[in-house]
């Protein structure tokens, strides 16, 4: 599996995550703008491996996000994220159960995953086929995690899967699944966070639900940012 963890990318990377495009420079206008970082509010690494893939950790845990879903869904209730998981080396294992998940709003409220039962009810079909189009691989785990698992907190009834409320997680296991939200109101565009509590702390994922101009300026910038980002990374 590849290793993202590597210094240099994260310094590359952390200032673009989850920052409103909006306030970007552009780099032909300027050589070093300046970014606003997300504040998750916990002591964490967070870094970006694609245009909507995210990753976050600290030295107990690991998680990681694909979310372009998501971006394409404005308005509509229902949030699908694919997310990894797993332990930093020698931690110790622990069962991952759904209340460990969690997803903050740009409005500040939290919303916590919802029951197999609501969730079936919804009929999420259509958001599930758009899902398997519009996604991005999320195979950036740390090299000790060699060994799949599933999270499979929701299953759908035809799939021959089960679903069930906990998952072993292991330093040595990438675990990997699919989870919903429900959000009251429509998905909004602007900084959301995936929590997902460890044993003795919690990892804050963000990802920016970000405008269409907001996207293309993204696009547009992305390795000129990239590049002036390094080069301050290395005077330090």
């Amino acid at each position: 599996m590849k290793n993202t963890l590597g210094l240099s990318l994260v310094a590359a990377a952390i200032l673009v995550i989850g920052t409103p495009v909006s306030s970007m420079v552009d780099a032909r206008a300027q050589q070093k703008p300046e970014v606003p970082l997300p504040k998750p509010g916990v002591a964490e690494i967070y870094t970006m491996e694609a245009n909507f893939v995210r990753a976050a950790y600290n030295n107990e845990g690991y998680a990681i996000l694909g979310y372009e879903p998501v971006n394409r869904s404005i308005g509509e209730q229902w949030v699908l994220l694919d997310i990894g998981v797993t332990l930093r080396d020698g931690q110790r294992d622990f069962k991952l159960k759904r209340d460990a998940l969690s997803l903050e709003t740009p409005d500040g409220n939290t919303i916590p995953l919802p029951t197999v039962e609501q969730w079936r009810a919804a009929n999420t079909s259509a958001l599930q086929a758009r899902a398997n189009v519009q996604r991005d691989s999320i195979n950036y785990f740390p090299p000790t995690a060699t060994r799949p698992c599933r999270i499979g907190f929701f299953a759908d009834l035809n799939s021959g899967a089960m679903t069930w409320d906990e998952v072993e997680v292991s330093y040595d296991r990438a675990c990997l699944g699919r989870i919903y939200f429900q959000v009251p109101g429509g998905i909004a565009y602007g900084q959301h966070y995936l929590n997902v509590k460890f044993p003795q702390s919690v990892v804050r994922v963000p990802f920016r639900i970000l405008t269409k101009d907001e996207e293309k300026l993204l696009d547009k910038n992305y390795k000129s940012i990239k590049k002036q980002i390094d080069e301050q990374f290395k005077k330090k």
